[in-house]
């Protein structure tokens, strides 16, 4: 970016304090390079008039690849339309406030640099590719009938063995993987794994997270039931996605790992609201009314064993223009303050990006401009028909009345 953008007379949430400060911004080349009292000019300028400001939201559970609820006809179909269907996903969320999005299960190098010479108007996207399964775990979408053969598609692969997960980690590293995904537990659509189950052996586990770590990055693990998650951190994993039947005990360890929760609260409410409309299958809306249930809980243990608690979407389908509706049901578990951290700094330590997620000179010129405060009014946010500016780098990328 080469214009300049002031932002005058805003409140400011910073990504951290737990009240607002009066304050205007100046972004240059897409950085914030002055905050309070701004004296340098601008080639544009925004009059705030006491509006709250927040750094742009970060999703970090959101999947750009799927186009659908069961994820079959996302793996049979070609990729550049799934891409592009993707691409819409990804402009709606940019739109709603999120200025980066990690994808923990699909995407590639090719939508990412798209993305960045702005041939797609879509958040900052860090993708992980395929995701891995186990053969008959989540990713595995099988029936126990199915006469099919099945190795990887457009968000999961299966992949047995620590020597070919390490080739499998090795590759996604190679090209551009945020991070690395893993299913350690059962799922919700998923048709033949029970969802406390424990998946992957502790050897396959070290080894992908070995290979990780040895590039500075981290695994992430789809793990839901006390059992699966305890496997999981012991054995490396950094991040611990959607944990709804986490308990006091299992918090306490991952806070002594650790490790991170990115709970997803808003798809589960989203598939018990419109399961029947979608199709949900009589296994899957079972599946998801236990982990629904033991949510919000899963949510304060965390916060009071001291566990950071992030904040992710998983829409799947139909389901994304739902993105919001994790937003108020986390505050509800935690509180508003909590929740906006969550959607910011906490987001963004887990994504390993001292730039996103905050408002402070050097950092990112990411804001959003809300109606009211959400520091008050969570709904603020999580109303989709509130009015919203959002500015990416610097520049005014989505705004409502």
């Amino acid at each position: 970016m080469t214009e300049t953008l002031v932002v005058r007379n805003a409140l400011v949430f910073d990504g951290e304090s737990a009240e607002v400060s009066e304050a205007s911004i100046r972004i240059a080349d897409g950085r914030i390079v002055e905050l309070g009292n701004v004296t340098g000019g601008a080639d544009r300028v925004i009059e705030a008039e006491g509006r709250v400001v927040t750094p742009g939201l970060l999703d970090a559970h959101f999947h750009a690849y799927a186009i659908a609820l069961d994820s079959e006809p996302i793996e049979q179909a070609l990729l550049s339309y799934v891409a592009l269907v993707g691409q819409h996903r990804l402009t709606d969320a940019l739109r709603r406030g999120f200025t980066t999005v990690r994808d923990p299960a699909g995407g590639d190098a090719g939508l990412a640099r798209a993305i960045d010479e702005g041939h797609v108007l879509a958040p900052r996207y860090l993708f992980m590719g395929s995701a891995l399964s186990q053969t008959g775990g989540h990713g595995d979408y099988r029936h126990a009938d199915s006469d099919v053969c099945f190795h990887g598609g457009h968000t999961v692969d299966v992949v047995d063995g620590p020597d070919a997960l390490r080739v499998a980690a090795r590759e996604r590293l190679r090209s551009g993987a945020h991070a690395i995904k893993i299913f350690t537990s059962g799922g919700v659509v998923s048709p033949t794994d029970p969802i406390r189950r424990p998946q992957y052996s502790a050897e396959e586990i070290r080894a992908v997270v070995d290979e990780a770590r040895r590039r500075g990055s981290y695994v992430a693990a789809h793990a839901y039931s006390p059992e699966a998650i305890e496997h999981s951190v012991v054995n490396g994993v950094r991040s611990i996605e959607h944990g709804n039947l986490l308990d006091a005990v299992t918090a306490r360890l991952m806070a002594e790992h650790g490790a991170i929760l990115v709970p997803t609260l808003g798809a589960y409410d989203a598939m018990e609201r419109l399961g029947d409309e979608l199709g949900l299958s009589t296994v899957a809306k079972s599946k998801n009314r236990e982990v629904l249930a033991a949510g919000r809980d899963a949510v304060r243990h965390a916060h009071e064993a001291g566990v950071v608690v992030g904040f992710g979407s998983d829409n799947m389908g139909a389901l994304v223009s739902e993105q919001l509706v994790g937003v108020r049901l986390l505050a509800e578990a935690s509180s508003n303050l909590e929740a906006l951290r969550s959607l910011t700094s906490r987001n963004a330590l887990l994504m390993q990006r001292d730039d996103l997620g905050r408002i402070a000179v050097g950092a990112a010129g990411d804001l959003v401009l809300w109606s009211g405060n959400p520091l008050e009014d969570i709904d603020v946010i999580a109303d989709r028909n509130r009015e919203r500016t959002v500015i990416l780098a610097g520049a005014v990328v989505g705004e409502t009345a």
